[in-house]
């Protein structure tokens, strides 16, 4: 090892002793971290056990469809509101309250109508006309009339007012519009409020901020989603493009790793140039246009992307972000250019590697679809939990009254205490909650429900990191290359991590989860602090904000470590995080040299790969390839298919990449342990390839010369 001192050895462990009998992966384990794979086999019986409870009690149309006041859905088939697709509002002014905050739901009653209202109507002008049989259908059911116009709007059996209204996500709303800058609803100004008074339109307006708060949401939503329609063809082909591109590239590293490392470089560095050069064009282009000045400060938010790219400003931030990304990148170049020589020997060796097990390459796609396994149980479990309280009814009114806001029973309020107490007061459908325990426990069995979710999805990670260090720990230590190799490695490595490591992966994916979910607990605090004015409280949330954010990191890191050396040795989680931990540290510059510089090159094919597929895409969405241009399909935000491209191009790269990275993690510390088990001569010959031997030349130096 170049002639450290004894003591720097002890302060990390004992080196690995020579053993003739070792010859790679042992294949004679035995069962490893036994209690964490009981408790974790306990676990998923409980979490199926509260998948099944919430299935039993949920109700995902609660959250879609819209109710009325008795908690009834609207336009359901197999309900007696079937053929009432549309819930009317008796009088939306009142949905400008506080209460709707508190709530979720407009002090006023609610019904489930055929059609909304189309004409502007009074009760008072429709009790003795002809025009009553209109105005009853927008009555409670079961309306008779036979009540005087006094009782009927005390009672709140039929709105005071119809407003000429359109339907919106199933709701009806006024159907406001601007004439020559005056509010309007249909043809009238103002409107009667059912007792005889005129009020301006803007009393309406107020309300229906509240009731329409989702109109910009849902109007882009629904582009979105028309853009994806029309897209989603090209956007598979731009997707297709990036798994070829990865899948060239991971080829073409095989037999020619050391040029086509500087061609990424290379490439790279080209790419951000003409980013750069493209930002500067277009701000060069919008200089002197109207309205192009305009800062992103006081222009706000905007739901049309496309209103940023008219702007200078975005195009110079565009500019500094990409020459800012650029700089560092040829800064770290010119001072990794030695080091690069020397990673890419490793990569070389990864190349070889990945050759003979390429079945590895297609991993990636057992993980996927093993985590989308987990995110859908995960998330259908959720809406159900969230939709399985039962109706709240409670005592509306619109005086002052002692028992406002309690709960009440709709069947048995006509004739309560209650009634005759506050005689206007109304029993109406407030929110989905409840008493009974199950309901009191709904927050705790949501926490485990996500905490599940970390705790599995963790452990599919762990299985695949588990499963491609064995089957590239095979490849390492057979002596005479690919002879010595399983006839089937990828799957040998599979078969030992679930047969004999499950508590293991189960171990470090527990304490991984823990970390991630403390972090999701202290991010909720964060938002509901936000309103506060307590310095020190968001003071202290922010480091530990840090400090969980820094623990889960180091946590991934050793996990990702400890599980090679379960791959090869089949000791426990514990035993392998020690022995990997105190490995590294005994080699630490050649970590810092070797293992980062390949980290930092991987990053760089996908960013190539990523920018490449990004700028064809940007190129085709927006009409400026002229061969195709009558092709690209005509879209609302031509950002949204651009984007989608991009994040699943980085997830491909990433898939095909995150290989590549297992393998050089596992040649390295298989690197590692040839050096101290063995010294190269006849007897205790290195299992190392001549390339990793000239690499060994290159960084056997003192901890004090590098």
């Amino acid at each position: 090892m170049g002639g450290e001192p004894e003591h720097y050895y002890g302060k990390h462990g004992t080196p690995q002793k020579y053993d003739p009998t070792f010859k790679g992966p042992i294949y004679n384990r035995g069962c490893t971290d036994i209690i964490c794979c009981v408790a974790l086999l306990l676990a998923i019986v409980g979490y199926v056990a509260v998948g099944i409870i919430a299935w039993t009690h949920g109700d995902p149309r609660k959250v879609i469809y819209p109710t009325d006041s008795r908690g009834e859905f609207c336009g359901q088939k197999g309900t007696k509101n079937a053929d009432k697709p549309y819930l009317f509002y008796f009088n939306i002014v009142k949905c400008a309250s506080p209460l709707v905050l508190l709530e979720f739901q407009c002090p006023t009653p609610q019904i489930c109508v055929e059609k909304c209202p189309d004409r502007y109507l009074t009760f008072l002008n429709a009790h003795a006309s002809r025009d009553f049989g209109y105005y009853k259908q927008f009555c409670v059911p079961g309306f008779q009339n036979t009540k005087g116009v006094a009782e009927v709007l005390r009672d709140g059996d039929c709105p005071a007012v119809l407003i000429p209204s359109k339907p919106l996500a199933q709701r009806c709303f006024p159907a406001i519009h601007a004439r020559k800058g005056v509010l309007m609803v249909g043809n009238e100004t103002t409107y009667e409020d059912g007792h005889g008074h005129r009020k301006n339109i803007t009393d309406l307006v107020e309300g229906a901020k509240k009731a329409n708060g989702i109109l910009e949401a849902r109007q882009l939503a629904m582009r979105i989603f028309e853009d994806y329609t029309v897209s989603w063809y090209w956007i598979v082909i731009g997707l297709v493009i990036a798994m070829v591109m990865s899948l060239l590239f991971i080829v073409l590293l095989r037999f020619l790793a050391g040029i086509m490392v500087w061609v990424m470089i290379v490439m790279v560095i080209l790419v951000l140039g003409y980013g750069i050069f493209h930002c500067y064009m277009e701000y060069s282009r919008l200089r002197g246009e109207a309205g192009s000045d305009v800062s992103l400060l006081d222009l706000g938010f905007q739901t049309d992307f496309r209103v940023y790219l008219h702007l200078r400003q975005t195009w110079m931030a565009f500019m500094i972000i990409l020459s800012v990304l650029e700089v560092i990148i040829i800064l770290l170049l010119i001072f990794l250019r030695k080091r690069i020589l020397i990673a890419i020997a490793l990569i070389k060796e990864a190349s070889r590697a990945v050759g003979y097990v390429m079945c590895s390459m297609l991993y990636p796609l057992v993980t996927f679809l093993l985590l989308c396994l987990c995110i859908a149980y995960w998330a259908c479990t959720a809406v159900f939990l969230s939709t399985s309280n039962e109706a709240v009814y409670k005592i509306f009114n619109d005086t002052a009254c002692p028992v406002a806001g309690k709960t009440c029973n709709p069947e048995t309020f006509p004739s309560s205490n209650a009634s005759h107490l506050c005689p206007g007061a109304r029993c109406q459908f407030a929110f989905y909650g409840g008493e009974s325990g199950y309901h009191r426990a709904l927050l705790g069995l949501q926490i485990f429900n996500a905490f599940m979710f970390f705790w599995l999805a963790n452990f599919v990670l762990a299985l695949g990191q588990v499963t491609l260090a064995g089957a590239f720990a095979s490849y390492y230590w057979a002596l005479r290359k690919p002879d010595d190799m399983p006839a089937f490695p990828l799957f040998s490595a599979f078969g030992r991590a679930l047969r004999y490591h499950t508590g293991s992966l189960a171990f470090g994916s527990l304490i991984l989860a823990i970390v991630q979910i403390i972090r999701v607990i202290l991010e909720y605090l964060d938002h509901r602090l936000k309103a506060a004015q307590n310095r020190f409280a968001k003071f202290l949330l922010t480091c530990l904000k840090c400090c969980f954010w820094c623990l889960e990191k180091f946590i991934k890191f050793l996990n990702r470590n400890a599980y090679i050396m379960i791959a090869i040795y089949g000791t426990n989680f514990c035993t392998s995080a020690r022995n990997a931990f105190f490995l590294l540290m005994r080699n630490i510059i050649r970590v810092a040299v070797l293992d980062k510089v390949t980290d930092f090159l991987f990053l760089l094919g996908k960013l190539l790969v990523i920018g490449s597929v990004g700028i064809l895409a940007f190129f085709f969405f927006t009409h400026r390839i002229r061969i195709v241009q009558d092709t690209a399909p005509p879209l609302h935000y031509y950002w949204v298919p651009i984007l989608t491209v991009i994040v699943g191009s980085y997830l491909i790269a990433h898939g095909f990449f995150s290989v590549y990275g297992m393998c050089v993690d596992t040649l390295f510390l298989c690197f590692l342990e040839d050096l101290e088990r063995n010294d190269g001569s006849a007897e205790r010959p290195y299992f190392m390839s001549s390339n990793l031997k000239k690499l060994l030349n290159k960084t056997n130096k003192k901890p004090t010369e590098s």
